[in-house]
C-alpha cells in the first residue's frame, strides 16, 4: 500500500528531460561524427534498461555506428541480442564506441566497415552476420545520406545519385540478401522519415527516397507476412544525430526541432523503444506500419 504522505513519482514532461534549447551553429563534412557534435547526443548510454525482449536474437543494423543506429544497437544489446553494424570506414571511431556499449551489455558485436553503395558489400554484410552469429533475426535498414539543397534546379546529378544509392539501392540489396536467411518470427525495420509525408524543398531528393522506403515497407510486408516475417518502418522527426550538422545548414540549427508541438528536437535514445517494439514479440501483430516518432509533428 502506498504511503499517502510520501511524494509520488511524477510523469516526465515530454517537453524536457532531454536537451531542449537551441543548437549552436556548426558544420561537419559527410559523414558527420559524434565527437564533434555540440551538444553531445543522448543514445541511451546511461538510461536504457532492457527486459530480455530480444534474448537470443541476432540483429544487423546498417549505419549502426552513430545517431539512431547507435541508440538502437545499445537497446538491442541490452534486450539480449547480438548486434552487427555496418558503417563507412571514416566512421570507425564511432563504430568502436558503439561496439564497446554492445559488449558492456554482455553481447557480441560485429563491426563491418564499407560502403553500402557497393552491391557486393551491401549483400556481404548479411553473409558476414550469419557467419558470425549463426542466424539473422532482425534487420534494421538505417543508413542514410542527406544534404541541404539551395534549389531543385541546381541539384547536381552526382549528388542525386549518391542519395538514391545510399538510401534506396543499398537498402534493396541488403534486404534482398537477408530475406532467404530470415525465418518466421524475424523482422525487418526501415528508418523512414517525416520527410516522406511532409517534405522540405531543401531536402527534396532525400524526401523522395524516404517516400520510396515507405512504399517498399508496405509492399514487402504483404509479400513476407504469409512467411511469418514482419516488415515495418519508423518515421523520425527532427532528431539530433551527426547527419544534422553534416547536412550543411548551420543557420537552421538554432531553430532545429523548435517547430514541433513538444518545442524541441528529439534525441536518438527516444527512438530506441520503437525499434525494440517492432523487432520483438511485443509487436507480433504489427506489420506494414509506419511508426512516427516526431515530437507531435503530423505525417
Amino acid at each position: 500500500m502506498s504511503d499517502p504522505g510520501k511524494q509520488q513519482d511524477q510523469p516526465r514532461d515530454p517537453r524536457g528531460g532531454y536537451f531542449s534549447g537551441s543548437f549552436p551553429e556548426q558544420v561537419q563534412e559527410q559523414p558527420g561524427l559524434t565527437a564533434r557534435m555540440d551538444p553531445a547526443p543522448d543514445h541511451g548510454e546511461e538510461s536504457y534498461r532492457g527486459s530480455d525482449a530480444l534474448k537470443g536474437k541476432a540483429a544487423l543494423i546498417t549505419g549502426g555506428d552513430s545517431g539512431i543506429g547507435r541508440a538502437v544497437a545499445i537497446a538491442f544489446a541490452r534486450e539480449g541480442a547480438d548486434v552487427a553494424i555496418s558503417y563507412l570506414p571514416e566512421e570507425e571511431a564511432d563504430a568502436q564506441d558503439t561496439a564497446e556499449w554492445i559488449r558492456k551489455a554482455g553481447r557480441k558485436a560485429l563491426l563491418i566497415p564499407g560502403d553500402g553503395r557497393s552491391e557486393d558489400f551491401a549483400g556481404q554484410i548479411v553473409t558476414d552476420t550469419v557467419a558470425e552469429f549463426g542466424r539473422l533475426d532482425v534487420l534494421v535498414l538505417n543508413a542514410a545520406y542527406q544534404k541541404n539543397r539551395d534549389s531543385f534546379e541546381s541539384l547536381p546529378t552526382e549528388e542525386f545519385d549518391r542519395v538514391f544509392q545510399t538510401n534506396l539501392y543499398s537498402l534493396i540489396w541488403t534486404a534482398r540478401a537477408a530475406v532467404p536467411q530470415l525465418k518466421a518470427g524475424a523482422s525487418i525495420i526501415t528508418t523512414a522519415s517525416i520527410q516522406a509525408f511532409n517534405p522540405s524543398p531543401e531536402l527534396i531528393d532525400y524526401a523522395m527516397t524516404k517516400a520510396a522506403q515507405v512504399a517498399f515497407t508496405k509492399a514487402l510486408a504483404q509479400e513476407l507476412g504469409p512467411k511469418g516475417i514482419r516488415v515495418n518502418a519508423v518515421a523520425p522527426g527532427p532528431i539530433w544525430t551527426p547527419l544534422i550538422p553534416a547536412t550543411e545548414w548551420p543557420d537552421k540549427l538554432p531553430d532545429f526541432g523548435q517547430d514541433t508541438p513538444l518545442q524541441r528536437a528529439g534525441q536518438p535514445a527516444e527512438l530506441a523503444s520503437a525499434y525494440v517494439l517492432l523487432a520483438s514479440d511485443h509487436g507480433s501483430y504489427i506489420s506494414g506500419a509506419v511508426l512516427p516518432v516526431t515530437g507531435g509533428k503530423g505525417l
